[in-house]
Order: C-alpha cells, then sequence, then structure tokens
C-alpha cells in the first residue's frame, strides 16, 4: 500500500490558549492556504506574509492547520513530523499528542463520510516542564535554555548565524495508508554483511497481514533469491548468500555498487530498498589518540563539510532539493558530510544519494550545546524511540559512517568550567550508543563532537572543531602545529557570494550596513564577526590595510575577501592531507547558506559556489599535488592517489621571477600507486642548492612565484597544480595579459585561457554560463581548458570577463 497524502491544508494563527479545540475556534480566524508537508513561516511566506526582511514570530502563538478528510471504515494517518507540542484532532476528539517533532506516529481511525483533520502546534514560549530536573550548567549559545526538554530543531535559536525561522507545523508528511487486502510491511531490519569476497544480505520483517493463514515468502537481492520462514506470528526472517560482491566505495575511492532487494509474501512483491557492501573501521593510530577512518580496510581521508537543509523556511526534504546540491558535493571530491546536531535528521533521500554518489555521512543525533534532561524517564523514553525510528529508516545505506551524540555539548560544560563529570551522561553514552549497536553496528559511535581529548576540544585528539587557522587568527602553520587528528569542523569565515548574487539579493552596502551586518555570522557574546576573521587573513596574506582598502576601493577589497578565503582553504588543505599528517579528515563549517549575505557557506543561499568551494574542489581532488614550505628545507611537494588505479605522471617544478621568466626548474617521471602519497623535496627535483622559499636571504629574492604540475605522463594533460608565494601573495599589480577564447565542440562550450605571467585567483564572470573551475592561479606557458555550463536550457553562446586579482583590468570574451 503506497501511503497517500493529504492536501487541501490550510492554516490560522490564534493566541496562545485561545482556543482548546477545534470547536472553540472563531468563525471569523484568517485561513490562508498551506501544505502538509510544511511550516507554518512557508505558508506564510507564500501568501505574502512573512520574510527575512520581516519575519512573523510563531512560538508564542498557537498555530492551526485543517483539511478535509473523507471515508467510510477503519483507516490509519500516519503523521511523519510534527513541530513541536502538537495536538491532532479529528473532528472534536483528541486523537493524538506529540512533544517530539522527529517521532513519526500512527493513529487508527474509523471514519464515516467527510470529516475535519485539525493539527495544532501550541506555543512554545513559557511552556517548559517543571518537573524536569535543573540543568547542570546553562548554555552561552541557545536562545532559551528552556530548548533542552523541547525536542525541536536549534536551527532559528541559534542567534548569531541563523535566520530567525520559528519551525512550527507538520514539517514532514500527513498520509494516509488505508487498509486493505495482502500484506503490509511494519519494520523491516535490513542489513547487508561483507563476508570474504561475498556477503548476505539478512532480512527481518514484522508484517500486518489481513490473511488468516502465512502464505510463503521469498527474499530477493542481488540477483538471488532464498525463501523467508516465519518465526513467530507476522514475523519473517532469511538471508540471501552471494559468493561475490562489489564493495561499496566513498568518492574517489572506487565505485559504488548498490543492489536492490525485495520480498515477495504471496502474491505481494514489497521493495525494501538498496543496499551496498562495506566495512568501516577506526583508526586511531599507534598512540591509541588518533580517529581516521578505514572503508573496506583501505585508509579514507574524510574531506567535506558540514550539511545545512536546503529550504530554511518549510525544511522541505526531497531528490529534487538535494541532488543539485549533492552533485556539486560529489563533483568537488567530497567523501564526507556532516549533518549537525543543531539542524534536523535530513528526509530518506539525502542519504539515498549519499549512497549513489558515494558521500559517507556523518550523523549527528539531534542534540547541541545544552544539558539534556535524561534524568526524565519520559524524555528518555522519547529520545530513545527518536534514535530508532532514525535509525530503521536509514539501516541499509551504506553512507551511513559515524553516529555521533551531538554537537558541542561536552565542548559547552567544559569552556564553562565545569569538571569532567558534567560534560557528558546517559544520553550520550548509554540511551545513544545503545540504539546504535542494536541498529548500526556496522557504523563508529562518538560521545560528541568535538570529543577525545584531556579537554573534548583539544586539536590533537580524538575529533576536534579546529578554529586555530580561522575564529582564533592562528597563524597558517598552526593547522600542523596543532596536530589535528580529525576537524569535525573547521575554516569558517564569512564568504562572499558573487557580486551578481549580492546585487540581486542583498543590494546594501558591505560590512557595516544593518542589513549586512544581520547575516554576518558570529558568536553570540563575541566583540567581533566572522568578517574579522577574514579581514585579518586578508591583511596577513596579502599586505593590505582591509579596512582602508574597503573604504578606498570597495571592488577590490571583495575581489581580495574571495580570493583570501581560498587560498586559506586550499593551504590548510594541503598541511593535513600530505603524507606524514596525522590528520584524518576535514569537514568546512558549512556547506551551503541559510540565506543571502556572507555567510560560512561555500555554497550560497541559491545554490551558486562561491571562491571558497573551487578552493576545495581543488585541495579535494582524489589525485593533486600540493606544496608546503619547509623553512631551510626547502619545499615539499606532496603527491597523493586516493583513486583506485595506478597512474604514470610527471612532476615538474619551477621557481619564477616576475611571474613569467624561469629561473630553476626540473622534473620526474614515476608511478604512483592506488591509495598512496609520497614527497619529493624540491632540492631533489632540481638537482642542486637553490633557494626556493627564499629561507637563506643571500642576496635579493631570485623569484617571487613557484609552481608545481602533476601531468598525465601519455597525454601531458595537467592533472592539478600548487603554488607558493615565498614573497607573499600580495605584490603589486603586474601587466598580466590573459587571452581568453570561447570554443565549441561536441560537449558543448569550454573557455580556453592563457597568460603571459602568473594570473593569480582568475574569476570568470558569464551571466549564461558556470565554468567547471574559478578563483584559480593560471601559470604561463601553457592553455588552460575550462569546460562552460549553461545555467538554463536554450543558452546563447557565452560572452563574458575574466578577472585576476594581481591585474589592473579585466580581459572580455565573447563568440559571434
Amino acid at each position: 500500500m503506497a501511503p497517500r497524502p493529504l492536501d487541501g491544508w490550510e492554516l490560522a494563527v490564534t493566541e496562545p490558549g485561545e482556543a482548546a479545540s477545534p470547536a472553540h475556534l472563531g468563525r471569523d480566524l484568517d485561513w490562508i492556504p498551506a501544505a502538509a508537508p510544511g511550516t507554518a513561516a512557508a505558508a506564510l511566506q507564500a501568501s505574502g506574509r512573512w520574510s527575512f526582511e520581516a519575519p512573523v514570530r510563531l512560538h508564542d502563538k498557537d498555530v492551526w492547520f485543517r483539511a478535509r478528510l473523507n471515508g467510510s471504515g477503519p483507516d490509519t494517518l500516519r503523521f511523519e513530523g510534527l513541530a513541536t507540542l502538537a495536538e491532532v484532532w479529528l473532528d472534536d476528539v483528541r486523537i493524538l499528542q506529540s512533544d517530539n517533532m522527529y517521532l513519526a506516529h500512527e493513529v487508527n481511525v474509523d471514519l464515516a463520510g467527510e470529516h475535519v483533520l485539525a493539527v495544532v502546534c501550541r506555543a512554545i514560549a513559557g511552556r517548559v516542564a517543571q518537573t524536569r530536573p535543573r540543568p547542570r550548567w546553562r548554555s552561552a549559545m541557545i536562545a532559551g535554555d528552556g530548548l533542552r526538554s523541547l525536542r525541536t530543531t536549534l536551527l532559528g535559536h541559534m542567534p548569531g548565524w541563523c535566520p530567525p525561522v520559528d519551525v512550527v507545523g507538520p514539517w514532514r508528511p500527513v498520509t494516509r495508508l488505508r487498509r486493505a487486502d495482502g500484506v503490509r510491511v511494519l519494520h523491516a531490519d535490513l542489513r547487508a554483511v561483507p563476508e570474504g569476497r561475498g556477503g548476505r544480505i539478512v532480512v527481518t520483517l514484522d508484517c500486518d497481514m489481513d490473511a488468516a493463514d502465512a502464505p510463503p515468502a521469498v527474499l530477493i537481492g542481488a540477483g538471488a533469491e532464498a525463501p523467508l520462514r516465519w518465526t513467530a506470528p507476522g514475523r519473517l526472517e532469511g538471508e540471501v548468500r552471494l559468493a561475490e560482491v562489489e564493495r561499496w566505495a566513498p568518492n574517489g575511492y572506487g565505485a559504488q555498487p548498490l543492489y536492490d532487494v525485495r520480498v515477495r509474501i504471496g502474491e505481494s512483491l514489497i521493495g525494501l530498498g538498496r543496499v551496498g557492501f562495506r566495512t568501516i573501521e577506526l583508526d586511531a593510530g599507534p598512540d591509541g589518540r588518533g580517529f581516521a577512518l578505514r572503508v573496506n580496510g583501505q585508509p579514507v581521508f574524510c574531506r567535506g563539510a558540514s550539511w545545512t537543509p536546503p529550504d530554511i523556511v518549510g525544511l522541505q526534504g526531497g531528490a529534487d532539493l538535494y541532488r543539485p546540491l549533492l552533485e556539486q558535493a560529489r563533483d568537488a571530491g567530497v567523501t564526507m558530510l556532516r549533518v549537525s546536531g543543531v539542524t534536523l535528521y535530513e528526509a530518506d533521500a539525502f542519504y539515498e544519494l549519499c549512497d549513489e554518489f558515494g558521500i559517507l555521512v556523518w550523523q549527528d543525533f539531534m542534540f547541541a550545546n545544552l544539558d539534556y534532561p535524561t534524568g526524565d524517564p519520559a524524555f528518555a523514553a522519547s529520545v530513545a524511540e527518536e534514535a530508532r525510528q532514525f535509525l530503521s529508516r536509514t539501516q541499509a545505506s551504506p553512507c551511513l559512517a559515524v553516529l555521533c551524540g551531538g554537537s558541542e555539548i561536552a565542548q559547552q560544560a567544559a569552556m564553562l568550567g565545569y569538571p569532567a563529570e558534567a560534560w557528558s551522561g546517559p544520553l550520550t553514552h548509554e540511551i545513544l550508543p545503545a540504539a546504535a549497536a542494536a541498529l548500526r553496528p556496522d557504523a563508529l559511535y562518538v560521545a560528541n563532537s568535538p570529543w577525545g581529548g584531556d579537554l573534548p576540544f583539544c586539536a590533537d585528539a580524538g575529533v576536534t572543531h579546529y578554529y586555530g587557522v580561522g575564529a582564533y587568527r592562528r597563524p597558517l602553520e598552526d593547522a600542523r602545529r596543532a596536530g589535528v587528528r580529525f576537524a569535525s569542523e573547521c575554516l569558517a569565515f564569512a564568504n562572499l557570494p558573487d557580486a551578481a548574487t549580492l546585487e540581486r539579493l542583498l543590494p546594501v552596502p558591505a560590512v557595516h550596513h544593518p542589513r549586512w551586518k544581520e547575516r554576518t555570522p558570529r558568536d553570540v557574546g563575541a566583540s567581533w564577526d566572522f568578517e574579522d576573521v577574514r579581514d585579518h587573513y586578508l591583511g596577513l596574506l596579502y599586505g593590505v590595510e582591509p579596512a582602508r582598502l574597503r573604504s578606498e576601493d570597495p571592488e577590490r577589497y571583495a575581489d581580495l575577501s574571495r580570493a583570501v578565503v581560498a587560498e586559506v582553504m586550499e593551504a590548510t588543505f594541503a598541511e593535513w592531507r600530505r603524507p606524514g599528517s596525522p590528520t584524518g579528515g576535514g569537514l568546512v563549517w558549512f556547506w551551503r547558506d541559510l540565506w543571502p549575505g556572507a555567510g560560512w557557506g561555500v555554497i550560497d543561499s541559491t545554490g551558486e559556489p562561491k571562491s571558497a568551494y573551487w578552493a576545495l574542489r581543488r585541495a579535494f581532488r582524489p589525485t593533486r599535488v600540493s606544496l608546503t614550505d619547509e623553512g631551510v628545507n626547502g619545499l615539499a611537494l606532496h603527491l597523493v592517489n586516493d583513486a583506485p588505479r595506478a597512474l604514470d605522471v610527471v612532476v615538474s617544478f619551477a621557481c619564477l621571477r616576475d611571474g613569467a621568466v624561469p629561473v630553476a626548474r626540473g622534473e620526474a617521471r614515476l608511478t604512483l600507486d592506488p591509495g598512496s602519497a609520497r614527497t619529493l623535496s624540491s632540492a631533489a627535483l632540481l638537482g642542486s642548492f637553490f633557494d626556493v622559499g627564499y629561507a637563506y636571504r643571500f642576496g635579493p629574492p631570485s623569484h617571487d612565484v613557484c609552481v608545481a604540475a602533476l601531468a598525465d605522463a601519455a597525454s601531458g594533460a595537467v592533472i592539478a597544480e600548487a603554488f607558493h608565494f615565498p614573497l607573499g601573495r600580495g605584490s603589486a599589480r603586474l601587466p598580466v595579459s590573459i587571452a581568453a577564447r570561447a570554443e565549441q565542440d561536441g560537449e558543448g562550450w569550454s573557455l580556453v585561457l592563457s597568460a603571459d605571467r602568473l594570473a593569480q585567483s582568475v574569476h570568470i564572470v558569464d551571466q549564461g554560463y558556470r565554468p567547471e573551475d574559478d578563483w584559480f592561479h593560471l601559470a604561463p606557458g601553457r592553455e588552460k581548458r575550462v569546460r562552460l555550463r549553461p545555467r538554463s536550457a536554450g543558452q546563447g553562446p557565452p560572452s563574458g570577463r575574466v578577472l585576476a586579482v594581481n591585474a589592473s583590468s579585466s580581459f572580455s570574451y565573447r563568440t559571434c
């Protein structure tokens, strides 16, 4: 039986307690169209009554949703999620109460003609239960410490970075499950168990059957089948054994084979979803203090970001919303996304697409920054059921790699000065790990994020939220000095969207306009924001005075601001991915902005990539070269090949004067084995002494940039490049000349670029096309071909500009 969604919803807002039941609602209420799934804010927005500029507060109101329901006889109503203190009424009979927006509920009803189904979401302001124990400590991050006893998202309650959206209403589907002849699967325990070269698909089903006798049943999966046996009334168990299966691997490390699983029960054929075979192990390193993943026995560097919901107002999730964002992540080389405890559990389509794209998921349970009242039996039972329901519906997903008790619970307590016994409790050490062990023993469990050191946020043990490079304004060298083991959050900057996005959605002067500042992320209570952090690195890397540059040349200030975050992110991951690094992964905070502005996202709120995205796309390549400054030892060239195939490559290195004239060069041909990494010294490639990093300073500098390139040995095609600026990135503008021409072939349009000297942070501006690389350095002496993808169907020929931050003008291109 396919669930049938209920439509025809409408919404009205009343004062709290004004109507105890639908019968008490006034006849003159202003009802507007609504939807389920949907939120009250989304309905008001669609009616022109809510916007980011003029949000309507709803947590201090009662919000009513209603729809007509017709039918006769027994029926089942399913509510996938109601936010937050909700009551459901059928006519004037209350059939359900819920105080956990993450719980799904089913209610059996008897229908007799036309009915009115009403959902009222009661005001949560001032509704904190007094019977629950007082917190051991109070959060400095959350607006309203009473939220500790309410199971609702913290989105909208995190002042400083989140839009003021009150989450109210049936945010997940409301459906009818009409009873019919046949079999309905109430619960499926579905597991893919690798064994040697093969594996087993193991199933336990609880069924609701109309048939008096248990019919024969067969499990079908991966081209094989086996009988299921009835082990109890309504329960089926069995397994399919497979002699050989292909392993599921993360993005860039191999393929992602998925196998359909179905069950035939009598005449009914029921799909159970898709499974993938993989193993995940924790590699704690030789000292036992590390955190890294091995997937199918192979080390995996987890590179990615923290995920944010694609629809912050309506909180909707579906393949159409998820796919373009996850495709961008896949194309950028992302191997892991983290769903943070300050957000929400995503819909099934999110995990299914991560399965398809090979993106591992670090999944926090939805707890963060608060001391939760697990001493209350009702609360403990509710969160245990919440965990069970989430793990049950995602049980077959191979992408689910790490399950985490929540975000910054232990860190919050520790930073407030409380002793270790106050950092955690039964929630993260008993309730949640028990659910994980029962339903997802194939995933790792972490008590909290961060967690693992003498203090829970120490960088050199376990998992950390690393902001040494970033909020704490440490030099770039701190990325190595801190000994980061695994950064489940890192590198948050106020990342500027492209100028076209700002002109369209936030047309106000940057930095000091109130609307701009409202959308610039900050930590509550801090005297600085993340724009100040970006400006710090702008001065450090480019030798400019940000405040002066902003007032005298705001366009150049904006371009350098975009360039600097890209440079910092790429340099940090170069440190973490080099051979010998103790770091097992880094997840940038975060993937996509929640609203227009200079937010933390590397994708803006419209889905358009920012400069940081392009830097991470280069830093996340499965096969890459990077450069690090090793002081008097010169430069180190780090070669990484995560791909499952060997590569014959030529690595070249050159030092350029005035960004153009080679004063030293060398190259070597070698083979990079699958899953390998190695380091070469600049001295080994050059074959003699040369002060490549300008460390010895025997006289004036001989060059201003070093260029390393990794090329395919057979074709000569450049796979990856890296650049080092021994004198800093902020040298005076040079008379750079960039040649740009658009060419068309069977796959579409490309832009072919070349420069007479090094062009820094090249940016392509084309309103009709999106480039497949941007904000890159362009080395002289060879052409770079950048594929252009149309932003809409039927787009005409490309026409745009090319800019570089060390050029005094832009360079136009067009196709006649």
